[in-house]
């Protein structure tokens, strides 16, 4: 197991310098910073100055390298925008966005492993046909409109909740602040949750009755009924465990598409986090965020799939013996 992971780190490792690479060599190309970070009657002598100060007129060979040395130091530069640490202002913002992709995935799991397991096992119930509808809508209707519905019926029209914040928070520590302990807060929280974890839940959904279904079809699941084993002992302790080994997979790339892609939401209910710092980089050119920003959605990826892995093996023992078994 020591030596699986190892092996998954060093690997980690090229691929987060390859991003580091492809992020600074796209994002090179989005525009001149120093055009945003100065006006018209800026003379050309003071935008030159700008540049070398910038370090952008050395090789851009030169440039990367010391972009990937400094990012390992999690140093990745001055925003070119807001003239502070990159690091502080995504700090400043990861909070919000955690918070987010947090609740959002417990929703999801919460409603999309029960909702598949009971539409697996009554397929033909009036309740299930009502899942199974529910969920070819949500995974149809795009996320933005998902958003400026629920913001028309809870905050336009009924008037219980927020359409745009965070609502209070509560700052725990040296950086990180939640809205989970305060009152505006939660009902802040209600409508960006839902409506990011809406698709990743019907998807959840749709990928345990599938699983489900071919389980209970499988040639143990009659013999563990030929024992006399209980219905509910052969649902949830033979069929659901087996039936998790496919969906920890897509549990976990959801979870980093989740922040990856929480840019819709947070955009749509002007939620402070790292998608809403993200967009407003791209509009003004600057690099520094852009790259930073990628670079942690990579991180957050290998890491995820990283924990995927080892939940595998805690799941499946046939994956244990052979990571036992393999050469180190």
């Amino acid at each position: 197991m020591i030596a699986f992971i190892l092996r998954r780190l060093l690997g980690s490792i090229g691929v987060l310098i390859a991003v580091g690479l492809i992020a600074f060599a796209m994002f090179r190309y989005v525009g001149d910073p120093v055009n945003q970070m100065v006006g018209i009657e800026t003379s050309v002598q003071e935008r030159e100055q700008l540049r070398h100060q910038l370090g952008l007129d050395q090789p851009t060979i030169i440039q990367a390298a010391r972009f990937l040395i400094n990012a390992a130091r999690f140093d990745f530069g001055v925003s070119y925008q807001f003239k502070q640490p990159v690091a502080d202002l995504i700090g400043a913002r990861m909070p919000a966005t955690l918070e987010l992709a947090l609740v959002a995935s417990i929703l999801s799991l919460a409603a999309g492993v029960p909702m598949g397991v009971f539409t697996a096992l009554h397929r033909d119930s009036a309740l299930a046909r009502l899942f199974q509808a529910l969920s070819l809508i949500g995974i149809s209707l795009p996320t933005f409109l998902i958003g400026i519905l629920l913001i028309y019926l809870f905050a336009v029209v009924l008037r219980w909740l927020p359409s745009f914040g965070r609502g209070d928070v509560v700052h725990i520590g040296s950086w990180w602040t939640t809205g989970l302990l305060t009152v505006s807060g939660l009902k802040s929280l209600i409508m960006p949750s839902i409506t990011l974890a809406l698709f990743q839940m019907t998807l959840i959904m749709r990928l345990v009755r599938a699983e489900m279904l071919e389980v209970m079809r499988s040639d143990y699941i009659r013999f563990a009924r030929a024992r006399g084993l209980s219905e509910r002992a052969i649902h949830f302790h033979h069929a659901l465990k087996n039936t998790l080994v496919p969906v920890i997979t897509v549990v976990g790339l959801q979870l980093g598409s989740i922040l990856a892609f929480s840019i819709i939401t947070e955009t749509v209910f002007a939620w402070p986090g790292m998608g809403q710092l993200f967009l407003q980089s791209i509009q003004n050119a600057d690099i520094p965020i852009m790259a930073a920003y990628l670079l942690l959605i990579a991180s957050l990826f290998v890491v995820i799939n990283l924990i995927v892995d080892l939940i595998y093996a805690a799941v499946d023992p046939r994956l244990r013996v052979q990571l036992h078994r393999a050469p180190v």
